[in-house]
């Protein structure tokens, strides 16, 4: 894994453009250790799990780690969609980093079936240690260190009794480190205001009182940071005189919306910043019943904005609803150089940092990045609407406007088998451009579409591969609102297929059934469900943002 060189350092950079992190990045846990910051985000059933980046400035932020990286960590085969990791927390005391994450395995319905664990590491970069299990009352976990050197967990409580509210209220109770285990009782210190689905939990002993975190509303467009304080740990809790502090619900035009779920970090300067989750929508023409706040394909993002005290309590500066430009700290300027290149010839032993696959690892099973010097190679498994083994590795989208592309060498001996280019959010849609095979013309490629379940296949006239080529050159182009597709025998006569796609069923907001939170990718794929698992050997991928 190549790592990240810092290139430049002198005068302090006045403005946090927001979001810091684009793309799907929610969730955020900040964290800092001396003069550096991290954040922690969720992923959701994408594998290694847990993003963590780094920022010696809170402007300039780079992906760094991610500590899952073992079944025995994170075990998430079958997971629902949207199931797998709820936000991590991540902390550092007693000379190393402490990362509590769920693993949520049922989504939908009365319960929600999830566990909670805890993994430390001396190093970000290191080899993050076995879990410990902590408990599976509820998701959003939280590991508090207090100045008398007690810890605690906090998670919200999950009420599955059909007469109660499923958000029971923030439970607590102490972690013994010598014991690996919770003791003492749980109890529940706060149960909410009443903007309800009170969640995401995070403790701070700031001064003389405890000020206690949460998030409510829902993670969609009614999503709200809620804080409270209290002179006791286990309270009782005072919800702050102007609640919520975050929420852009007000104010539908904010360019930021969705914001809430939230951290605090002080810097080594003295200043005070909150890390918080947003989604910037688009808004096309339609009658939707999103029509109003729109739809967000890149997902759920995370914002910085500055905060400042009054009367022992925390405000947003510039406006609760959050601000697009935030004045950064009094820290000189740090940027970095991209971690990797537009265009990766896969001449590494390893994915590189932006890939992940689906809920399993890439392991010789699915693929090799030496099988074919300077190739991925896939064997063909599962077909994309599998939440078990699929061979697709993809990254995020994280812009609006970028061209992926990828050349692909595949001999399908039958129908079921296909290889290509994704756009994908969960399992129910996705489209895929594919070289497959047909009964009379031999190798095609074909245009698939998977929306909320229902499947189509558009292209009136197959385009049939001639015998002579071996690589097949795959383009995506997203402009915004719309996304279409190109192909290329001979890679400089490219041909588009006339077919606009559109960006917004890739979104949270469109998806069948509410409850799901990631956000669109874009990779590379090869099925066989056949069982035959035959290669696809995939000579570079390029993702260029415009």
């Amino acid at each position: 894994m190549m790592s990240q060189k810092k290139i430049a350092e002198g005068e302090f950079q006045l403005k946090i453009i927001n979001p810091v992190l684009k793309g799907f990045n929610p969730d955020p846990s900040i964290c800092r250790v001396g003069e550096d910051y991290y954040i922690a985000v969720s992923t959701f059933e994408w594998f290694p799990g847990v993003q963590i980046h780094h920022s010696k400035d809170l402007v300039n932020w780079h992906l760094v780690a991610h500590p899952l990286q073992r079944v025995s960590q994170l075990d998430m085969k079958g997971n629902p969609n949207s199931g797998g990791v709820w936000a991590p927390c991540l902390s550092y005391s007693d000379g190393k980093f402490w990362l509590v994450y769920t693993d949520v395995k049922v989504v939908d319905g009365a319960w929600k079936d999830c566990h909670n664990y805890l993994v430390t590491c001396e190093t970000i970069h290191g080899d993050w240690g076995e879990p410990i299990t902590l408990n599976s009352s509820g998701f959003d976990a939280s590991l508090f260190h207090d100045t008398d050197g007690k810890k605690y967990l906090l998670n919200m409580l999950w009420d599955n009794r059909v007469d109660r509210h499923s958000f029971g209220g923030i439970v607590i109770q102490e972690y013994s480190d010598k014991e690996q285990k919770l003791i003492g009782k749980p109890k529940v210190i706060f149960k909410g205001t009443d903007r309800k689905l009170t969640e995401a939990p995070h403790l701070y002993h700031i001064g003389n009182y405890y000020y206690l975190l949460t998030a409510e509303g829902g993670t969609r467009f009614e999503h709200a940071a809620t804080i409270a304080r209290s002179a006791n740990i286990e309270g009782p809790y005072e919800v702050h005189p102007d609640n919520p502090i975050l929420t852009s619900w007000h104010d539908p035009e904010n360019p930021l919306q969705k914001c809430g779920h939230a951290s605090i970090v002080q810097t080594h300067t003295g200043e005070w910043y909150l890390a918080h989750l947003t989604g910037r929508p688009i808004h096309p023409d339609d009658d939707s019943i999103f029509q109003q706040r729109g739809y967000c394909p890149l997902g759920r993002e995370t914002a910085i904005q500055k905060l400042y005290w009054k009367d022992e309590w925390p405000y947003v500066a510039g406006g609760k609803e959050g601000s697009l430009d935030v004045e950064a700290p009094s820290i000189p300027e740090t940027a970095f150089e991209a971690t990797y290149p537009e265009v990766d010839e896969f001449e590494g032993s390893k994915l590189n940092i932006n890939f992940q696959t689906l809920r399993i690892p890439f392991t010789n099973e699915l693929g090799s990045l030496t099988q074919v010097p300077n190739h991925l190679r896939l064997y063909g498994h599962e077909s994309l609407t599998s939440t078990f083994t699929q061979a697709f590795v993809a990254r995020r989208w994280q812009s609006l406007h970028f061209e992926a592309e990828t050349a692909v060498a595949f001999y399908p001996e039958n129908f079921q088998q296909a290889a290509g280019l994704v756009n994908y959010y969960n399992t129910e849609n996705w489209t895929a451009l594919q070289i497959t095979h047909d009964e009379e013309l031999g190798r095609i490629l074909e245009l698939t579409i998977c929306d909320n379940f229902s499947f189509s296949q558009p292209l009136k006239n197959k385009i049939v591969i001639p015998r002579e080529v071996k690589y097949v050159y795959l383009k995506v182009n997203i402009e915004r609102e719309n996304y279409t597709y190109f192909y290329s025998f001979h890679k400089e006569d490219w041909r588009k297929i006339d077919i606009s796609l559109e960006t917004k069923k890739l979104s949270d907001d469109y998806i069948r059934g509410g409850g799901f939170f990631t956000g669109a990718f874009v990779g590379m794929q090869c099925q066989d469900t056949s069982g035959n698992h035959i290669p696809a050997d995939f000579r570079y991928f390029r993702y260029k943002e415009k």
